[in-house]
């Protein structure tokens, strides 16, 4: 083998993904809010980006070329040109075109991208009313708690204990941390008596505990399931005895329906039994969820289906409120001066680069997701028809091949899209389902299969409930093909007990 130093040169062929490319990925997955708040960013950072409102009239002023107009799935064929950057040209054909158009622009243009007084003072006005309009904070759960702990008369140390312990619970409720964990280590002026110093501390531990558990909700500072269930059990309940031994003995019984082993062990009867556990249900496992925040975002969609005249099908984008942007002519006519220093020529010629890639990948995302959202809507127009039951089996490979482009590409422009139809707002990706091959060999979304599994247990006899085989030869009978694994996989998923814990005891003790 013969080593040596020197250079060489050889050829070889690799893929770089250019920066243009890249910020064109990046805005087709940005849904229409994300994009909105990547526009105003972008109108911070470049000064020679500019817009139009969206009631402006650009296209009456013969002005559409630079700004991002697309409109519809018949979006000019030169939107999809392939972006890519050249380092040797420097993209001088941008320029040229950028300088040519400056010469078409009215004026009116550039006076109308300065903001008037009246402008600025109503921006300010509507910025000053959405603050006041905001949601205030949900008090928290150690808010609540500490409110009510300010109404006992307790000693400096038990209060100082119960608020840490109040500010140790998680969100449901639960200490889970020991108390042998909040009790705070010995001060050094302990000599010798760290043992009885922290035996102390532990007792006024389990007294702070005591007061945390019994306020307001019940079962809160719990440190088992147990524990919070009977700490929400008050002497008047009907069934008060009853509940006491079924929490303390047989919650597992419970879960798995064991009704006639607890009836054996305590006896109780069914009835009994069932009847307290009917007001065991009654009873709140999480005492602390209720102080959760759960209140879920506003969903926006990025596009509506509509029926045309025809009867068809036919998507458009919500993007009517996203600003039209266009290079600023103050910046072109910048360039064109004899006197802009080269430094100042080059800057402005960077952010006029950047401004034009943000146009063209704007109208590219407009034109990628027009397209892949009608060949979607087209595929499952018998889920638009007739319901959620009818959704027919589709991949992003086919949306690609039907398309023209990438699955990656149609991966990113449905990811965090919604589409709102006749039927209800959905995420995009919901269309998007795996299926079975049915008796008659026709395929079979899973979601299809999941509705006739529940549809089946419905209306099974409760007193021999159907087992997971059992289960497979019902759907078999129905014209759906499935494994036991793939039955009990969705049972669980649909939150479906098994036989044995859909047994009615009850009527068959009658």
């Amino acid at each position: 083998m013969r080593l040596s130093l020197g250079q060489s040169m050889q050829m070889a062929q690799k893929q770089v993904l250019a920066p243009r490319m890249i910020q064109s990925m990046e805005i087709l997955q940005l849904p229409i809010i994300a994009l909105q708040e990547r526009i105003e960013q972008e109108m911070e950072d470049n000064p020679v980006l500019d817009q139009i409102e969206p009631s402006g009239e650009i296209e009456e002023n013969g002005f559409e070329e630079t700004v991002s107009v697309a409109d519809g799935p018949d979006a000019p064929a030169d939107t999809e040109r392939e972006l890519v950057v050249s380092e040797n040209t420097n993209n001088e054909d941008d320029f040229e075109r950028l300088l040519n158009m400056a010469e078409n622009l009215p004026d009116e243009y550039e006076e109308r991208s300065r903001p008037s007084r009246g402008e600025i003072e109503a921006e300010g006005d509507r910025r000053h009313d959405q603050m006041a309009n905001m949601v205030a904070r949900p008090e928290s759960l150690q808010d609540y708690l500490d409110h009510q702990l300010s109404w006992f008369d307790l000693d400096e140390a038990t209060r100082r204990m119960a608020d840490r312990i109040i500010y140790n619970l998680d969100s449901n409720g639960y200490l889970k941390s020991p108390l042998e964990d909040l009790v705070p280590p010995a001060p050094p002026e302990i000599n010798g008596n760290a043992e009885a110093w922290r035996a102390e501390q532990l007792a006024i531990a389990e007294r702070a505990l005591a007061v945390v558990q019994r306020l307001d909700p019940p079962g809160v500072g719990a440190r088992s399931l147990k524990e919070c269930l009977l700490l929400q059990l008050t002497p008047g309940l009907l069934f008060f005895e009853e509940l006491q031994v079924l929490i303390e003995h047989h919650l597992e019984d419970l879960e798995n329906n064991r009704l006639p082993l607890i009836s054996k062990k305590t006896g109780f009867s069914i009835e009994t039994i069932q009847e307290a556990w009917e007001d065991l249900r009654t009873l709140k496992p999480k005492p602390g969820a209720d102080f959760t925040e759960t209140s879920a975002p506003a969903v926006t969609p990025d596009v509506f289906v509509e029926k045309d005249e025809s009867g068809k099908y036919v998507v458009h984008l919500e993007d009517g409120d996203l600003p039209s942007l266009y290079i600023s002519p103050y910046y072109r006519r910048l360039l064109q001066e004899a006197g802009t220093s080269a430094e100042t020529r080059d800057y402005i010629k960077r952010k006029v680069n950047a401004a034009q890639w943000l146009i063209e990948a704007i109208e590219q995302r407009r034109s990628t997701l027009t397209r892949v959202s009608q060949a979607i809507v087209d595929h499952q127009t018998k889920f638009l028809d007739d319901g959620p039951e009818h959704i027919e089996p589709l991949k992003m490979q086919q949306i690609a091949d039907k398309v023209g482009v990438h699955v990656t590409t149609v991966s990113r422009a449905v990811d965090d899209k919604w589409i709102q139809t006749p039927r209800g707002i959905f995420p995009l990706k919901r269309f998007f389902v795996g299926g079975t091959t049915g008796a008659d060999g026709e395929e079979v979304a899973w979601d299809r299969v999941r509705l006739k599994l529940q549809e089946i247990i419905d209306a099974e006899d409760k007193t021999k409930p159907l087992s997971d085989d059992a289960l497979v030869e019902e759907l078999g009978k129905a014209g759906v093909t499935v494994a036991r694994r793939t039955v009990t996989k969705y049972r669980k998923a649909m939150n479906i007990p098994s036989s044995r814990q859909r047994r009615d005891w009850s009527i068959e003790g009658k």
